[in-house]
């Protein structure tokens, strides 16, 4: 019994180690990446990006987009070679160049102000009067004029009645009437 139960062990182990051997094949030698390229066109990927996919998204949540903004170029390349070395040896337009290569805007530029709140509010403000509008008119030529019933005076004739019935003495206007003093109680 224990010699069968170190078999299927060792046999475990071995179909384990083969598992774990077969997910160590880089994912772009598996061909992974190929409808991915056709997209991205030469752009470098550089890391996983913000949903693991090689896209680009200036996100400030997220700085770091799985890809390079530019595809490279002789002049970019001789940069990165260049910038291997010592950084104090590069101009400063060199550096734009590099992080303008891997970047599209600075945090500055895409955190920056649009004005896109002035047209929101504007439509806002549009289709608030629109709406109003709509209910002026449809007050005006739609719905029929009020019953005569909502004027003040039959309303009070509407509340004497009830009380002279007496409706609802327990908990409705009649309980908190005063029918000795004519008034409402206090």
């Amino acid at each position: 019994m224990l010699m069968e139960l170190t078999k299927m062990a060792g046999r475990l182990l071995a179909l384990s180690a083969r598992a774990v051997h077969a997910r160590a094949i880089p994912v772009g030698a598996c061909g992974v990446h190929d409808e991915v390229r056709t997209v991205i066109g030469n752009r470098e990927i550089v890391g996983y990006g913000y949903n693991g996919q090689a896209n680009y998204a200036d996100r400030a949540e997220f700085p770091l987009p799985a890809i390079r903004w530019k595809e490279p170029t002789p002049d970019i390349a001789a940069l990165r070679e260049k910038e291997k070395g010592d950084w104090r040896k590069l101009s400063l337009e060199e550096k734009k160049a590099l992080y303008r290569a891997s970047f599209r805007q600075t945090f500055s530029e895409f955190k920056a102000p649009t004005g896109e709140w002035k047209s929101i509010l504007g439509y806002t403000l549009f289709f608030t009067s629109l709406g109003l509008w709509l209910f002026i008119g449809m007050k005006l030529f739609v719905y029929n004029p009020v019953p005569e019933s909502f004027g003040e005076e039959n309303q009070r004739a509407q509340l004497r009645r009830i009380l002279d019935l007496r409706v609802n003495p327990v908990f409705g206007l009649s309980s908190k009437w005063d029918y000795e003093k004519n008034d409402w109680k206090k």
